[in-house]
């Protein structure tokens, strides 16, 4: 596996770790390593546990972002190539 293949798309002046974009970003590229290793892995059960974790906190973090300011939320989803959450 390798470990820098996904790490791109933030900017230098974003590597503000309490930045919603930052966690965003973090949460993504953890999510496509697990998913790489899954792939592997098919019955660790724990990782994908942890998988589903993290992937309900980036959809909290995103639903927060599509509230607050729609224009970085739309800007973010397409540096980082995720599909659009599902609003109710």
């Amino acid at each position: 596996m390798v470990k820098n293949s996904f790490i791109s798309g933030i900017s230098q002046k974003e590597k503000n770790p309490g930045s919603v974009e930052f966690q965003v970003f973090c949460f993504t590229n953890k999510i496509r390593k697990l998913t790489s290793h899954l792939e592997l892995h098919k019955k660790d059960y724990l990782s994908q546990r942890g998988l589903r974790k993290i992937l309900g906190k980036r959809q909290r973090l995103l639903a927060y972002l599509s509230k607050k300011n729609r224009v970085r939320y739309k800007e973010l989803i397409g540096q980082l190539n995720i599909r659009e959450i599902k609003t109710r």
